[in-house]
């Protein structure tokens, strides 16, 4: 009797250890939670994920996506880095190519773009998801991002009130400069000249796609299917409508502003160009969307 007894008491204490809500993993105490898991769908298919990520690393342009949905980040690319308005402190800046650098971190979750080199190799360090830019466009992104990281419905609820918050000061912008005045974005990097579309940052998703803005013809023949166009400074004045936002840094070339031929565009003369910091304007992550949106209304209607 007293040896069955001892083996129920056995059964007893196992059940209760078994059911415990911690368990113990190299000598440190895990809360289960932590190690839920959730089957995101990828572009690529099916990937098991943490329901409560708590150390993911972004490997490329997704930075902001992950911040805006206040989930824990320990490693961004050096473009993330640069951006003045990612609170990045006591996140590392990583490498693609540094994987030694990215497996010390131990995250649980890495991000990327379908571009991104050695994703094979990533897979093995954590879960990784990788994303095609432009597959989908910039607000259906940032709810992917949403699922991806068991935050679909902070995702949505933001998407709701930022497209209701654009178009409110798209209709004011539209009243104040004319429902057909027209608005070109360029920026000046790595020694090249570009305009851009309406879905290639540069709060260009804001000022086409929900004030509703107008692009010059041009800009629409050459840089609306592609995302963005390389041109000559000579024929820049071709491309700028009523209104010119450039996009550049303090180390960007940019003499081409200097040239007479850059005076004489009409936009130029009436005082219509408005200069946006370019590192903190490159992306169209919530974080920047609400930046490049505060800048048009500041801007446009000289809040």
């Amino acid at each position: 009797m007293r040896k069955i007894s001892f083996a129920l008491v056995i059964l007893v204490i196992l059940f209760i250890t078994g059911c415990s809500s911690n368990k113990e993993t190299n000598g440190e105490t895990v809360n289960e939670k932590e190690t839920e898991t959730i089957t995101y769908e990828s572009e690529n298919g099916p990937v098991e994920v943490p329901a409560n990520p708590e150390r993911v690393v972004v490997v490329s342009t997704y930075a902001g996506n992950v911040l805006a949905l206040d989930v824990p980040l320990i490693g961004v690319d050096s473009w993330a880095k640069q951006n003045p308005h990612y609170d990045l402190e006591g996140v590392e800046e990583i490498s693609e190519e540094n994987l030694e650098k990215i497996m010390e971190l131990n995250p649980d979750l890495i991000i990327g773009a379908s571009t991104t080199k050695n994703i094979d190799k990533l897979k093995e360090i954590a879960p990784t998801v990788t994303f095609t830019y432009n597959k989908v466009d910039y607000l259906t992104q940032h709810l992917e991002i949403g699922k991806l990281l068991n935050k679909e419905e902070e995702a949505a609820n933001w998407i709701k009130d930022f497209k209701a918050r654009s178009k409110q000061a798209g209709e004011e912008i539209k009243a104040k400069i004319g429902e057909n005045a027209t608005v070109t974005v360029i920026e000046n990097f790595d020694k090249e000249l570009y305009v851009f579309g309406d879905n290639w940052g540069r709060g260009t998703e804001i000022l086409y796609q929900e004030m509703g803005l107008k692009m010059p013809d041009k800009v629409k023949e050459n840089a609306l299917e592609a995302g963005y166009y390389t041109l000559s400074p000579e024929v820049l004045s071709d491309y700028v409508g009523d209104y010119l936002i450039i996009s550049k840094t303090e180390e960007t070339e940019s003499s081409f502003m200097e040239t007479k031929t850059f005076k004489n565009i009409p936009a130029v003369q009436k005082d219509h160009v408005f200069v946006a910091d370019a590192k903190g304007f490159y992306f169209n992550d919530p974080i920047t969307l609400e930046y490049q949106l505060e800048f048009f209304k500041e801007h446009f209607l000289d809040e």
